[in-house]
């Protein structure tokens, strides 16, 4: 098969022209992940799920435990903070720890970013 001679020549301040369009993409991508991510975390009180926004090109989550979601915990020992025993609504009578037995990860964010995305024409 013949091999066709192609020449491309780029027209000067092709880089600025540019730029606006690999931006626009760059926050496309970053909100469909960010869709995703919401589309994809655990849902117990919503609060998670409502913090997780796109702007610019960075994706923010706005809670401190958004990483024991996404990375999971080992089974761990929980002791009062402040008081000499915990309580909560339902308990029989206050404890003076509990064993909790971790929790399995749920990777929401990493399969959001890891997945296959197919961009329309901007």
């Amino acid at each position: 098969m013949a091999q066709a001679n192609v020449r491309v020549t780029m027209t000067p301040g092709w880089q600025r022209a540019l730029r606006p369009a690999l931006r626009r993409t760059e926050n496309e991508l970053t909100r469909m992940v960010a869709e995703d991510a919401r589309r994809l975390v655990g849902v117990k009180t919503g609060d998670l799920k409502r913090t997780i926004h796109a702007r610019g090109n960075r994706v923010y989550v706005g809670t401190s435990y958004w990483h024991y979601h996404e990375f999971g915990t080992r089974p761990h020992l929980i002791l009062p903070r402040h008081r000499q025993a915990l309580y909560w609504p339902g308990a029989v009578h206050p404890v003076a720890s509990v064993n909790h037995p971790g929790t399995r990860a749920n990777p929401f964010m990493r399969t959001a970013l890891r997945r296959a995305r197919t961009l329309r024409d901007m």
